[in-house]
């Protein structure tokens, strides 16, 4: 968002208000911190921040987890670490930018001490200048200019026309000349050439400015073998004439190649242009003057005034990070210019020596150091360093003038297309004290302007010159005399420590910084970097963070030119302080001291990484003959490791993050600055590879394939070196520190939560212990990788392997299982390589183990040699008794590691075992390796408990279903006999497979049994898995019977194969019962082999449980055929609406009902009274009257019908009625009352069907349904004693006849057979007393007479 600044309508006192400060507050908000996170940004948010702060002070700390998140303590150690690792980086890139710490405003803030240990910079040595350059110097007529090309270790002189180079590293240098010239030299620059104009051995441009022309000079540099650089200069015949431009001022621009000058008689900017063939309008190497128009509009005109000295340029600066090239004038004018994509130039911003100091004086009161200052030099600021700040800006008086620039729409930050329009001073800082005060005690160090700002120092005062190198490396050169014979150097540095941690959590970071006086004893001509430029980050948050990089990037080396030699300094970092302290405060609490003194400055985190660092041998320091070498005093490198001990801190158990029992006590423990420590060292280690790619795929020079390793490996070999000492560290000191002591460490804690945090710490601490190894042996791996032929090993790569290793990173490899995986199969690629050369697998393999054992272990060892044999047998032949035992040996090794065998390597074993016809042993192969992956069976627990998802056991299972599945695919080639084979081939075969099908058999694998089944079925196997004789198959089938129907119906049939008649009755009968979508006919027919099994004589089974198997099947069978007379009836039923028809269907033809539901809903409503009778009969409803009102109720409907329908006719309807009942009633007597069911057919025969018919149909129909013949007379004869109406006088008669034809058939019927007539003389002489009777009362019809007399005499004759 643009700033815009509000004029208000009256001037506030002290403001200036077209001055842009800090956008600090946007959209209301406060931005988060850019500083270490154990400081708050402000007094307002350090309350509600205090809590986050707490769980954020130490990196990669165990933090409660929120919503979504996965809670620490369920990841695994180096997962864990990793995790601590990424956020350790993660801080590291927070450190405050620039402009959060140069804000608005002054300061004087420096700390300079008078022990060389705080000293930010320490001086390695001063080459001298070679004599053959003072033999040239004293031959000089007109004049002499020296200056240095730091970057390639050489230093230049211009002797009048001449300029001589030579490295002023070596002892005794050549001399490289130019001398092609006749002019005199005037300036002299070293630029970057634009791309493709010369040869590629040009690397750089000598720019070689005389009083007439200005020569282009080509530069090429080889590294030498002394560690410098070999130089050569190459003609390129380009020059360009500049007479009447005295040029004093040369630079270039290193991204565009574009190249700046101007002259002492003007302040315009002049181009020198240059390509590399002349084209119609435009010489090879011209001149463009940028300015000679737009300089003068500026200018004010006053003929009539005095005339002044003619203003010119004395710097020219360029910042191609925003296209940008700032000028200052010999009147203390800053102009800014915009270079342009098309080679334009435009002036965007001038900016007068006034304007710079009303700005100042907006900021501070009076002070000399402002009224009476030059602007003397000026250095550009990078985008990647700041984003608002552009500029610095040195005073003769030796304050620092920090600008800002801005665009019309607001800050100009990253885009360098576009060009600023103000420039505002944004900080002015003042120069330190003129006396550092001495206290008397060798380790007092002096804070100046500590508390208030000091804004009358005249300490480097006259400044001649200054320079700013990144992050904030400030080089001031103070005049010691009016003369300027002599300098002495100002030098100051960013305090990263205590700029990323504040003394005040509430407060912004300060611009701390470390100074240092040193008394060159001669004038400085030039200084420049030595080094590559600094940054820790490519964008402003986290670019100054010199601490993360003190590891992994060589310190900062600048060097200096005086008129008597070259002096070189070198940045004495953080751990170099600490290690030199410590030696020169010497004595009996002075270490003591130092380790406290970086405690109060720099957190006990910062002073435990950096104890640790020297430790470990990371300290660096000068020698006494000028070497830079590690610091290896045993007393220092001891102090250290107690230091990194006795101040590591405690881990805190962090009460106010408890919200809910939810979480582990162990998760809410802050691990101790110790961790934090251990993180920030091993994280700064490893920096610049743990995102880093592991190989990058090129072109070679012939075409072909190169593969590269994206670090070097003399890096990767140096970053493994400083992680074994961090872990011989850990080993050695393990019993000085609690947390890695072991269990004994348990016994110094008093309560339960000291003991968790004791856990707590040691959990975080091994965690790194565990990432330290692997990351040792994951960069062994690396080198061995590019140790071997790589090319060819990324060839024989699978198209998915070869694109995961294009992506695989260091933190992978070292972090992830994937990039474990990817690795053994990298590995498995090496040792196939070496054995297809001919090299032994075990040789090849335990060297690789040896480097390397987490990528190649004894396991993996073990898989390499039974592969080996696999191949072997192969080439044995595998029908051969060799290549048999081979084969066995490979199965009994594979076996051995069946807990750490891949899936690949699995089916790799698999498929060959089965090309070689080892069925046996592919299919015991996958079963051990299953049963190794589920050692606690948690598959099968999820198959009992019906398979359940989501469910984390159900990826257990699909583990094991991948080896089961190649068991199949066994299995599906032993069916697949050899066609064309000879006898003694397909009893071979044959054999192998009895052998396979044997060990499926006598599996004892429960869960491959029910895989193997389900894989039968889904086959359409059913009959092979009939024919298993295995316990397994029952568990199976009911297992699934309670879920599918088809599994039930395999399992009585399974039952009744292996003649278990009554265990298939009972499943019969649960399917009968059962909740399956089956039709009632479906159940009746399921109850009916039911009953047909529960009848079948079983072994083993009790006959008084088979009994009530009997008694339950036949009950439900007569209930369900109830059931369907229901349903046949209901569907026939014209009263039933077509919808009520559909939903009584739909119930009745599905799960049998009960009988009071048939009864009450159905067939009581529906006058089902035949139904009735037989749900009377089922249920044993023996209630006289409601079964003769039913019967009753019966007759009388079926005469409705039959009267309606006109055929057939009632007495006929009724017959049938009763024949299909009476088998089903099995004529009880309780459901079947003759003595009821006689007299009421015969007063129906009376009154509804007399002369219709047979006279003697009831008698013919009961004698037909089974009725016996003595019940029948009993009856009909107290019917004809009784008289009872409607059968009483003359109608008597028609029982008579009825009596006499039952006689009749009772005698035919007892006379046919072996037995006595009509049962006997007892009942022949009732017979014959009926008969008397009736004759006597002439109960007999007048046309049946002859019948009684012969049917009498007849009963008499058996009376004889």
């Amino acid at each position: 968002m643009a700033f815009t600044a509000q004029t208000p309508q009256r001037p506030l006192p002290g403001a200036y208000i077209q001055t842009p400060a800090l956008n600090r507050f946007q959209s209301g908000q406060i931005p988060p911190p850019n500083f270490r996170p154990n400081s708050a940004p402000s007094i307002q948010q350090h309350g509600a921040q205090a809590q986050a702060q707490t769980r954020m002070l130490v990196p990669g700390s165990q933090q409660v987890t929120g919503i979504g998140g996965t809670p620490v303590d369920r990841l695994k150690p180096i997962y864990r670490a990793a995790k601590t690792i990424n956020e350790t980086l993660a801080q590291e890139t927070k450190y405050p930018e620039l402009d959060s710490y140069i804000g608005q405003g002054i300061s004087s803030d420096y700390d300079i001490s008078n022990q060389s240990a705080w000293a930010p910079f320490q001086k390695i040595k001063v080459y001298d200048i070679p004599d053959t350059i003072f033999e040239q110097y004293n031959r000089a007529q007109v004049s002499t200019m020296m200056g240095l090309f730091a970057d390639f270790n050489h230093a230049w002189v211009s002797i009048d026309n001449a300029l001589y180079l030579w490295d002023y590293t070596h002892p005794n240098p050549d001399l490289i000349g130019f001398e092609e010239q006749p002019n005199t030299i005037t300036a002299v620059r070293l630029v970057v050439p634009r791309a493709g104009v010369f040869i590629p051995q040009i690397i750089r441009l000598l720019v070689v400015a005389t009083t007439t022309e200005i020569h282009l000079v080509g530069l090429s540099a080889e590294p030498a073998s002394n560690g410098g650089h070999s130089v050569s200069l190459f003609s390129t015949r380009l020059s360009i004439s500049i007479k009447g431009i005295d040029v004093n001022v040369i630079e270039g621009s290193a991204a565009s190649g574009r190249i700046f000058f101007s002259g002492r008689g003007s302040d315009d900017v002049h181009e020198v242009t240059y390509q590399q063939e002349e084209r119609w309008f435009q010489n090879k190497c011209s001149r463009i003057n940028h300015t000679s128009r737009g300089i003068s509009a500026f200018k004010p005109s006053n003929p009539f005034g005095p005339r002044k000295e003619a203003e010119y340029l004395t710097q020219m600066a360029v910042d191609d990070t925003r296209n940008l090239i700032y000028t200052l004038s010999s009147r203390s004018t800053i102009r800014t210019f915009h270079m342009k994509a098309n080679g334009g130039l435009d002036l965007v911003i001038s900016k007068p020596l006034d304007q710079t100091l009303n700005n100042i004086g907006h900021m501070t009161s009076q002070s000399d150091l402002i009224s009476n200052m030059t602007i003397v030099s000026i250095n550009p600021i990078s985008s990647q360093e700041a984003s608002k700040l552009h500029l610095m800006a040195t005073t003769s008086t030796g304050c620092r003038v920090f600008m800002s620039a801005t665009a019309s729409h607001g800050w100009s930050i990253t885009d360098s297309s576009n060009a600023p329009s103000s420039m505002q001073v944004q900080h002015v800082k003042f120069p330190p004290a003129e006396t550092v005060p001495q206290h008397g005690s060798p380790r007092t160090e002096t804070q100046i302007s500590n508390q208030s700002v000091q804004t009358s120092s005249k300490a480097l005062f006259p400044t001649r010159t200054a320079v700013r190198y990144p992050p904030g490396y400030f080089f001031c050169f103070v005049s010691n005399d009016l003369r300027g014979g002599t300098d002495s150097l100002f030098i100051s540095g960013p305090d990263s420590g205590r700029i990323a941690r504040p003394h005040e959590s509430s407060q912004l970071s300060k611009y701390a910084e470390l100074g240092l006086w040193l008394n060159l004893g001669s004038r400085a001509e030039d200084i420049g970097l030595a080094s590559a430029p600094f940054f820790a980050a490519p964008s402003p948050t986290g670019f100054g963070n010199e601490l993360a990089v003190q590891y992994d990037k060589v310190a900062s080396e600048i060097a200096i030119l005086t008129n008597t030699g070259v002096h070189t300094l070198r940045r004495r970092r953080l751990v170099d302080m600490f290690a030199t302290a410590i030696r020169l405060d010497g004595g009996d609490d002075g270490p003591d001291w130092v380790a406290k003194r970086f405690v109060r400055h720099y957190g006990r985190g910062e002073t435990a990484s950096t104890a640790l660092a020297v430790a470990c041998g990371q300290g660096l320091d000068v020698t006494s003959d000028s070497r830079i070498t590690k610091i290896t005093d045993p007393d220092i490198l001891e102090y250290a490791r107690k230091a990194f001990v006795q101040f590591g801190g405690k881990p805190q158990f962090n009460e106010n993050s408890v919200v809910d029992n939810s979480l582990p006590e162990i998760d809410l423990v802050r691990p101790s600055p110790r961790h934090e420590g251990l993180s920030l060292y091993v994280a700064r280690l490893v920096r610049s590879i743990w995102k880093a790619l592991i190989a990058q795929e090129t072109v070679s020079a012939t075409g072909g394939l190169a593969v590269l390793p994206a670090v070097s490996l003399v890096k990767l070999r140096e970053i493994q070196q400083d992680l074994s000492r961090v872990k011989e560290f850990l080993d050695n000191n393990r019993t000085f520190i609690d947390a890695l002591a072991g269990p004994q460490a348990l016994e110094s804690t008093n309560s339960k939560q000291e003991e968790v945090i004791l856990q707590a710490e040691h959990r975080a601490l091994h965690s790194m212990q565990v990432l330290i190894n692997d990351m040792i042996e994951g960069i062994a791996f690396v080198l061995v990788l590019f140790d071997e032929r790589i090319e060819e090993l990324i060839v024989s790569l699978t198209d998915e392997t070869r694109a995961q290793l294009r992506q695989l990173t260091y933190e992978g490899l070292f972090s992830t299982g994937n990039g474990k995986d990817l690795a053994k199969e990298l590995v498995k690629a090496i040792v196939n390589r070496n054995i297809a050369n001919g090299s032994n697998v075990e040789t090849v393999a335990e060297a690789l183990r040896r480097r390397c054992g987490s990528f190649c272990s004894a396991d993996d060892v073990i898989v390499f040699k039974a592969q080996e044999q696999v191949k072997k047998a192969a080439e044995a032949g595998s029908h051969t008794e060799f290549g048999r035992n081979l084969l066995n040996e490979s199965l009994r090794l594979f076996k051995q590691v069946a807990s750490n065998l891949s899936m690949e390597q699995l089916q790799w074993a698999v498929q060959r075992f089965q090309l070689m016809q080892f069925f046996a042993g592919a299919i015991q192969l996958a079963l051990d390796v299953a049963r190794e992956s589920d050692r606690g069976n948690r598959a099968l627990s999820w198959i009992q408990d019906g398979r359940p998802e989501p469910d984390p056991r159900m990826a257990i299972f699909q583990s094991r279903k991948r080896c089961y599945d190649l068991i199949h695919q066994v299995i599906l080639s032993l069916d697949d006999a050899p066609n064309q084979a000879s006898d003694a081939q397909t009893s071979l075969f044959e054999r192998r497979r009895s052998e396979a099908y044997n060990v499926v058999d006598t599996s004892m694998d429960e869960v491959f049994q029910t895989d193997l089944y389900d894989w039968y079925l889904a086959q359409g196997l059913t009959e092979r898995l009939l024919g298993i004789q295995s316990p397994y198959v029952v568990t199976y089938l009911r297992r699934k019977a309670s879920d599918d129907i088809a599994s039930a119906n395999l399992l009585w049939r399974y039952f009744s194969q292996a003649e278990q008649y009554r265990d298939a009755a009972e499943v019969q009968l649960a399917l009968a019962k059962s909740e399956f979508v089956l039709p009632l006919n479906r159940r009746i027919e399921y109850l009916s082999l039911a009953k047909a099994n529960a009848n079948t004589y079983t072994p083993g089974s009790a006959r008084p449980a088979r009994q009530a198997l009997l008694r339950e099947i036949s009950d439900l069978l007569e209930v369900a055929n109830i059931q369907d007379d229901v349903l046949q009836r209901l569907k026939m039923d014209d009263r039933l609406t077509p919808e009520r028809q559909v939903d009584v269907v739909n119930e009745l033809n599905g799960q049998i009902q009960t009988l009071n539901h048939l009864f009450n809903v159905y067939a009581e409503g529906a006058s089902y009274f035949d139904i009735c009778l037989l749900i009377y009969q089922a249920a044993d409803h023996r209630n006289p009257t409601d079964i003769r009102a039913t019967w009753q109720n019966l007759f009388e409907r079926i005469h409705e019908n039959a009267s309606a329908h006109g055929e057939p006719l009632p007495y006929e309807a009724i017959i049938e009625c009763l024949r299909s009942l009476a088998p089903r009633l099995t004529l009880a007597e309780f459901i079947f009352p003759v003595n009821d069911l006689l007299p009421m057919l015969k007063r129906y025969a009376f009154e509804y069907q007399q002369g219709i018919g047979p006279e003697t149909w009831v008698v013919d129909v009961m004698v037909e349904i089974g009725v016996p013949f003595e019940t029948l007379y009993t009856v009909l004869e107290s019917m004809l004693y009784g008289e009872e109406a409607p059968f009483h006088g003359p109608r008597r008669r028609h029982v008579a006849n009825d009596l006499l034809h039952l006689i009749q058939l009772w005698y035919r019927a007892t006379a046919r057979g072996n037995g006595t007539e009509l049962g006997g003389r007892d009942s022949a002489a009732a017979v014959e007393v009926t008969m008397d009777f009736m004759q006597h009362n002439n109960s007999i019809s007048s046309d049946r007479v002859e019948e009684f007399r012969v049917l009498m005499g007849k009963i008499r004759a058996v009376m004889r």
